[in-house]
């Protein structure tokens, strides 16, 4: 299933406000199967992929400060 996120369609972004820090988080959007996660320091290592609904819910956990250090 992680063949999805691979290969030259899959199209990787990290957001605007990281501006150029190296430690961030990047998304595939455009998987039909979900949404992909990986870390940007690391492009070729592991990635996550989570359907639509997992992924929302834990931008909304991100959003309330569930995840804060």
């Amino acid at each position: 299933m992680l063949t999805l996120l691979e290969g030259p369609d899959v199209r990787w972004r990290k957001s605007t406000r990281s501006k150029d820090a190296n430690t961030c988080v990047e998304i595939a959007c455009n998987v039909s199967a979900g949404v992909g996660l990986r870390d940007s320091t690391d492009p070729h290592g592991p990635k996550l992929l989570l359907d639509r609904g997992a992924f929302g819910a834990l931008l909304g956990a991100i959003r309330s400060g569930a995840h804060d250090l």
